[in-house]
């Protein structure tokens, strides 16, 4: 569960972390009384659940409540990367002396937290990461041990601050890591993490997500969630009960199990492509969660190609292949549909869908072929 700005700045306030003061406005009036509220120079920033807001001009500095008014007329029901801005945080200003970047993570890989730091803040991680690598600094957190004196200093030291920064600095840094803790965060980050004149180190930023599964434990953050901001096919997904994440790419990606989705989608990449989404129908999917799963990956206009990737183990593959073609005499689709079927009887549900497959599927033996087959096919256009 992803927060807005401005609610991952309360959160961070509550663990002892500073932010400017700031007003949320869901009008231009609003925004104008905000302005007038905070006095002087004021930051309109729009509030979405995706990051790029500085780069679409979702965020804008005026010297005053007028300017304020009209620079939140202009980022209202703007579109960046498919959110709709609702509201504007109206920030008050800051006299800057360097921006830096922190986050702390799950590094999945190593089963524990990643604090990053680098003394290039304001800008995407991932660029500093491929423009100037020796910037950025990585811990990693034994959980058992929480984050420890010392690895705070080291990053103190790295950042080169000295004095009462340092110091507010390393406060920043320990309450960031009992915010990340204490709300079962999988990610919280500040860009950027500012140093002012006058020796305080504030968060500029808020970028916090937290997981889904711990959300019984937070009802106050549970909560805070926003069903509207939701993507609609993610929404469906999880009505029917369906694992469904959207991404960025063009083919569509369905598969029976977590892993094996995974795989696929390392696969579809390995073979030049980009999903378009991950969607996992479960074991012993029937043919109305087939059908349903289709139409949703379909529903997405980016995506030119489907990839139906199934291994039977107790599921036996000629039964899928009988959903799968009863799903498509359910649905519409007229997308190229790769599927790739190994496991229990797999020779007989390819011989199936052989038979009574329509000319926009196609079926290949191997993950490999398959990926390759549905990105061949997304180039040539889909749709």
């Amino acid at each position: 569960m992803d927060l807005y700005e401005y609610q991952g700045k309360k959160l961070f306030r509550e663990y002892g972390v500073e932010t400017l003061e700031g007003v949320v406005a869901a009008s231009p009036e609003e925004a104008r009384e905000a302005a007038e509220q905070l006095g002087g120079p004021v930051a309109v920033k729009a509030q979405v659940q995706t990051g790029g807001r500085g780069k679409a001009g979702g965020i804008k500095v005026v010297d005053d409540p007028e300017d304020a008014e009209e620079a939140a007329r202009q980022i209202l029901g703007m579109d960046i990367d498919g959110h709709t801005v609702q509201r504007v945080l109206v920030e008050a200003g800051a006299n800057i002396e360097r921006e830096m970047y922190l986050s702390i993570m799950v590094d999945r890989t190593e089963k524990k937290p990643l604090v990053l730091f680098s003394t290039e803040g304001g800008v995407d991680i991932e660029e500093v990461a491929e423009r100037n690598p020796g910037t950025i600094v990585k811990v990693y957190v034994d959980p058992l041990l929480g984050l420890l004196p010392y690895q705070v200093r080291e990053l103190t030291f790295s950042a080169g601050l000295e004095g009462g920064v340092a110091k507010s600095f390393g406060q920043v840094v320990n309450k960031l890591y009992e915010a990340f803790e204490g709300s079962d965060a999988s990610l919280v980050e500040i860009n950027p993490l500012i140093s002012t004149s006058d020796e305080r180190v504030l968060a500029l930023d808020a970028k916090v997500t937290i997981d889904n599964s711990s959300l019984f434990r937070h009802e106050d953050i549970s909560e805070l969630r926003d069903e509207e901001a939701v993507d609609p096919e993610e929404q469906r997904a999880q009505e029917v009960g369906l694992e469904y994440v959207k991404l960025s790419g063009d083919v569509g990606i369905l598969g029976n199990g977590a892993g094996l989705v995974m795989s696929t989608l390392d696969a579809v990449a390995e073979a030049g492509g980009e999903p378009a989404n991950f969607c996992d129908v479960g074991g012993g999917a029937d043919a109305e969660t087939i059908s349903e799963a289709l139409d949703i990956v379909t529903s997405n206009k980016q995506v030119k190609s489907v990839l139906f990737n199934i291994f039977g183990g107790i599921t036996r593959v000629d039964e899928v292949a009988k959903g799968l073609l009863s799903a498509l005499e359910q649905s519409d689709v007229d997308l190229p549909i790769v599927v790739r079927l190994e496991g229990t009887n797999a020779e007989e549900g390819r011989r199936l869908l052989a038979e009574n497959t329509p000319e926009n599927v196609h079926t290949e033996e191997t993950m490999i072929d398959a990926a390759k087959k549905a990105v061949e096919l997304a180039r040539d256009g889909g749709r």
